[in-house]
């Protein structure tokens, strides 16, 4: 990916993690019950994250989703499940591996087929033995005679980059995990259920090296696949890379911007904001009190300046412009015009 998006990337993974969001009561299941739906969806499916928490948690069906979206989304649950356990191992990725997490993506609504090259079945996971395009008119992929060569090529070219890679170059892991989607997606080994299995591989690439796991959103579907298709067609890998942090930073933004809203609703509590500042900016107490204190002034207004905050608390405009600086930095403020008539409202 380019320094530009690394860079924001980076900045941003940083205040997700300063601030706590992945700390929050069953982030991780609820992140991980997008993440599947969402995938699905893009395949789509029409099963809402609310209706996804309630199949899995509840084992409660909608009447207003067909069974079959409703086993996709069962059966990428699965796949997930199992994969997260396995990639803990740090065990090769083989052929063979691959063709057990297609089979648990496809369990229940994987087809059988007969071709000229051969019956197969998509519910195992096995590999095509025909010829596919992309779409009507697309172009076509990888002749099925030789996809387990290539296959094994792909196999034996990612287990050499997990090992050579640094875990803690956070864009690398990245990149290896996009890469990987891309030429797994681009070799196109099962008749059904690529995309899915793709995706899933790159997520389980970036949880083996313990980084925030990258959703593909439905809303995201036509950028996401036209930059599969112009990578494709430039021989451009970054074209594709970048997509995808460019994607994934505005995730990331989105998360921080509802967490924080979240947190500035609740300011009756002042001590227990007062804590997470704290607690998760490493915020002297007080100052952490000034800035909470501020906060509690500003909530009924439309806008504020740096000369409000001096009339009001006293401090000198140095020390009133550092405590706005930082709560922007925070996102709890937006500032807006130049250094001289500067204004600041809420997020």
């Amino acid at each position: 990916m380019t320094q530009e998006n690394k860079d924001l990337l980076m900045k941003l993974l940083q205040q997700h993690k300063a601030l706590g969001v992945s700390d929050q009561i069953d982030f991780d299941k609820f992140y991980l019950y997008s993440i599947i739906t969402h995938s699905t969806a893009i395949e789509g499916s029409t099963v809402t994250e609310v209706e996804a928490q309630l199949l899995f948690d509840e084992g409660i069906t909608s009447s207003k989703r067909t069974m079959l979206e409703q086993q996709m989304n069962l059966d990428l649950k699965v796949a997930y499940d199992y994969g997260r356990e396995w990639i803990k191992q740090h065990e090769p990725i083989t052929v063979d591996w691959l063709v057990l997490l297609a089979s648990k993506v496809m369990a229940r609504t994987g087809s059988e087929y007969h071709s000229i090259g051969g019956d197969f079945s998509a519910a195992k996971g096995e590999l095509r033995k025909l010829n596919v395009t992309a779409g009507t008119g697309g172009k076509s992929y990888l002749a099925y005679q030789k996809v387990p060569a290539r296959l094994a090529a792909f196999c034996e070219e990612l287990n050499q980059r997990r090992k050579a890679i640094d875990p803690t170059d956070v864009a690398a892991v990245y990149d290896l995990s996009f890469w990987a989607h891309f030429e797994l997606v681009t070799i196109h080994p099962w008749a059904d259920g690529n995309g899915r299995t793709c995706r899933l591989l790159m997520n389980l690439l970036q949880w083996e090296f313990d980084v925030l796991p990258t959703k593909v959103l439905k809303e995201d579907k036509a950028e996401y696949i036209q930059a599969l298709i112009d990578t494709r067609e430039s021989e451009d890998l970054n074209v594709f890379l970048n997509c995808m942090a460019r994607h994934h930073c505005q995730h990331l933004q989105t998360d921080i911007d509802q967490f924080i809203k979240s947190v500035a609703s609740d300011l009756v509590d002042k001590q227990d904001l007062k804590r997470k500042m704290v607690d998760k900016w490493s915020i002297k107490p007080s100052l952490a009190e000034k800035m909470v204190d501020i906060m509690e002034y500003v909530a009924d207004k439309d806008q504020i300046t740096t000369e409000a905050i001096v009339s009001h608390f006293g401090f000198n405009p140095t020390t009133a412009k550092r405590y706005l600086r930082q709560l922007t930095e925070f996102g709890y403020l937006e500032a807006h015009g130049g250094n001289k008539n500067r204004m600041y409202t809420k997020k």
